[in-house]
């Protein structure tokens, strides 16, 4: 039912958002892609839950809404490693976009050649590391792997906001596809996927601070609605097939897996007040 609901919640996030579609002729000529999914520097995770909805004031009793928004933005990104209850990462929300977009696209050309992501992870040495990269890529760098078009997906903003005593999840970016060598995108499309927005239940907030796995679950969920938009445009249905290979080409395909994430050490253990 979560994942019936995050999808609504996108279709209805995506309606305002920038799209420029991708042509089959566009796709027809890639061979080698390299996949790359990054996240904003002050990206998230983000507690606009009680600074933004003052109908959380009796709950929070003497604490300051900027203090509990401190506390559960803690939560919302160490988790409580002394309850071995962990949250999601930086990586994994960036990596885990990649990964579902990429298991959702068919066994063919170009899918199927896609560059190993720990090949393109060291050429732009970012090594796999927990905390990805703020900095736009040297997209240059990918040109001695064989790689000529680039899928980038960025994540710009995520984290919890409440509205009139509701709460849920959110997830701010934009996924585009251009070439290495010349001319500007062939796909574009930013999303904006929010629980609050599209009317989904509430999260309790005080529930996510003693149980930061409820926000993975629901951020989760959101991500592969996104994935599975993204796999959507990446498949034109006017294309006419995949492009030849350059002479002495390896077509073996694309490792896809997605590689496992650095652990984060233990961090600050404060909580919000117990909710009534």
């Amino acid at each position: 039912m979560l994942r019936i609901a995050c999808l609504a919640s996108l279709a209805l996030g995506l309606a305002g958002c920038a799209h420029q579609p991708l042509a089959g002729s566009d796709l027809d000529r890639a061979f080698r892609p390299a996949f790359i999914s990054r996240i904003e520097e002050k990206a998230g995770p983000r507690s606009l839950v009680f600074r933004d909805d003052s109908s959380y004031g009796g709950k929070l009793k003497k604490l300051e809404p900027k203090e509990a928004d401190r506390r559960l933005q803690l939560k919302l990104e160490k988790g409580i490693p002394e309850k071995a209850i962990g949250s999601i990462t930086r990586f994994e929300v960036a990596d885990q976009l990649r990964a579902s977009t990429l298991g959702l696209l068919p066994r063919e050309r170009p899918w199927t050649t896609v560059i190993n992501p720990a090949a393109v992870a060291s050429a732009l040495e970012s090594f796999l590391v927990e905390e990805v990269p703020a900095n736009a890529p040297d997209y240059e760098l990918l040109k001695p792997l064989g790689a000529d078009v680039v899928i980038e997906f960025v994540i710009e903003d995520y984290g919890m906001r409440s509205d009139d005593g509701r709460a849920g999840a959110y997830l701010i970016g934009y996924g585009r596809m251009f070439y290495l060598e010349g001319g500007g995108n062939v796909w574009f499309r930013s999303f904006r996927a929010d629980e609050v927005e599209s009317g989904q239940p509430h999260v309790d907030p005080f529930k996510v601070a003693k149980d930061p796995g409820l926000f993975r679950e629901h951020l989760t969920a959101l991500i592969k609605a996104v994935a599975e938009q993204f796999a959507k445009d990446l498949q034109p249905s006017d294309r006419r097939g995949g492009a030849s290979a350059p002479a002495g080409h390896d077509l073996s395909e694309g490792d896809v897996t997605t590689p496992r994430m650095n652990e984060r050490k233990s961090g600050d253990s404060d909580d919000l007040p117990a909710p009534d």
